[in-house]
């Protein structure tokens, strides 16, 4: 009997150790004394789509972002630790009532276009890479005889390997829509493709000056766009490292009276990391633009010094600026019959979370291929996208364009202008939308698209130099629950 009490008295004693010894291992002994404490490892991976839907995710939760300086794509305030792989289908169904609907302020009337679509998006998560799929896409039905009965698609893939010192992100978008991609669907689901939301996967994040949308609304019929490329970054040492990368873009359209162009961009740069937070960097990029079925193509040379600024979950803030060569193949009247002009180009983004909120705004200057209209245009363009939560339910979205393109080159064929044509551009807008369970999601919205010309302008058989359109949107959207591949 006393020997085995003294069994379990040392059992009991033993035990005890081994608990504390185990307390004490698990604490990380690089973690200052009275500072931050470890954050636990169910918190970064919860379930799929968890977290307080009330505020933006905390700064714990999230990965920071990785993006290269002077690469492609703008930065972000970091992604969810997600280790779940998974896809999420959909559907939804939004309707516009619109004025002015052929956008040449022609009539006044009201016309009405519904949009049904199915969506989804896939994450697929591996030790060392990632894949990410957006698709929205379906079939489109106006009373507005310019656009009438069609369908529309809306894809995005971006794909990411790390390695020790390198990493490699290939990435595509494409786009058939009805309209010009800017501002279409502002403030609703139907902007980007995929179900959206905390279930939705990132997307390519491609800069706006590198696709080749339009930004100018007069350029008529259906157009489909699509950017497809690569980009590496090697580390030379722990602070600093090199991005080269390369894109090729399209643009066309099911009719006549636009201008088809094809670019392709050349980029390398090298990114220097001062502190935790702040990187400087230098690139140069090579643009060509080529357009169907004319003689004429440019180059276009661009360095620029660049600064960025990342506080995960917070901010994340980019600047560049530096001057800017433009060669054309053929003299053209617009710059006095020379083959070269000399301009500067700058961009700029900026995203910041609230608590409750996110604003995010962006603005870029430089000659771009001419969104269908000219053959070669400078082009200064602003957005502005800001969100709230309201209540447990309800959210309000802000929705704000801006876009100023000048010719620089010759616009030629069915789409007359003159040498000196410039269009002002803006859309501006807000919704609400309303959460209807877990899956389901309502939305009221208004946007005005507002076009001024300097002359008159035609493109095909339409002809107008000022438009207001004002559009009211109603939308439905469902998605299952997360479907988990592995």
């Amino acid at each position: 009997m006393k020997k085995r009490l003294r069994l379990l008295r040392f059992s009991i004693m033993a035990a005890a150790y081994f608990c504390v010894a185990g307390i004490g291992m698990a604490q990380d002994p690089q973690a200052p004394q009275g500072g931050d404490k470890p954050k636990p490892a169910a918190k970064s991976y919860g379930p799929i789509g968890s977290g307080d839907e009330d505020q933006n995710p905390p700064p714990d939760t999230l990965q920071p972002d990785n993006r290269p300086l002077t690469g492609f794509q703008e930065p972000t305030l970091g992604t969810q630790m997600e280790r779940h792989s998974y896809w999420v289908p959909g559907v939804s169904y939004y309707n516009y009532a619109q004025s002015n609907g052929s956008s040449q302020g022609g009539s006044s009337d009201w016309n009405s276009t519904s949009y049904l679509s199915g969506n989804v998006s896939l994450l697929e998560n591996w030790s060392r890479s990632s894949l990410a799929l957006n698709y929205s896409g379906g079939g489109d039905f106006s009373t507005d005889s310019t656009i009438g009965n069609g369908w529309f698609q809306q894809f995005s893939a971006v794909q990411t390997f790390n390695w020790q010192r390198w990493q490699l992100t290939l990435l595509d978008e494409f786009a058939y829509l009805p309209q010009a991609q800017f501002g279409f669907g502002a403030g609703t689901g139907l902007a980007n493709p995929g179900i959206g939301g905390t279930l939705g996967v990132p997307s390519t994040g491609l800069a706006g000056q590198f696709l080749s949308g339009q930004t100018i609304f007069t350029a008529i019929g259906p157009r489909y766009t699509n950017t497809g490329g690569a980009q590496a970054t090697f580390a030379l040492t722990p602070r600093s490292s090199v991005t080269i990368g390369g894109l090729a873009s399209l643009l066309r359209f099911s009719q006549a009276g636009n201008i088809e162009s094809n670019d392709y961009i050349g980029n390398i740069g090298y990114n220097y990391q001062l502190t935790r937070a702040d990187t400087i960097g230098v690139l140069y990029r090579f643009s060509s633009f080529h357009y169907l079925g004319f003689p004429q193509a440019i180059g276009d040379h661009t360095v620029q010094l660049a600064y960025g600024r990342k506080i995960t979950g917070r901010l994340a803030l980019q600047v560049s600026g530096g001057p800017e060569i433009t060669e054309f193949r053929i003299p053209q009247s617009a710059t006095n019959n020379k083959t070269q002009y000399i301009s500067g180009s700058g961009n700029a983004t900026l995203s910041y979370a609230f608590s409750r909120s996110n604003v995010s705004v962006s603005y870029l200057h430089g000659v771009t291929a001419g969104s269908g209209v000219f053959i070669g245009a400078t082009t200064d363009q602003v957005t502005f996208s800001g969100s709230r939560k309201l209540t447990r339910k309800w959210s309000g979205n802000a929705n704000v364009g801006f876009a100023h393109n000048s010719a620089i080159g010759s616009a030629i064929g069915t789409v007359q202008t003159g040498a000196n044509t410039s269009y002002d551009t803006v859309y501006a807008g807000a919704s609400l939308a309303r959460q209807l369970g877990r899956n389901a999601n309502f939305t009221l919205g208004y946007t005005a698209y507002i076009e001024n010309a300097n002359s008159t302008v035609c493109a095909g058989t339409n002809c107008a130099s000022n438009f207001t359109s004002h559009q009211i949107s109603v939308g439905l959207s469902w998605h299952t629950r997360p479907l988990v591949l592995r």
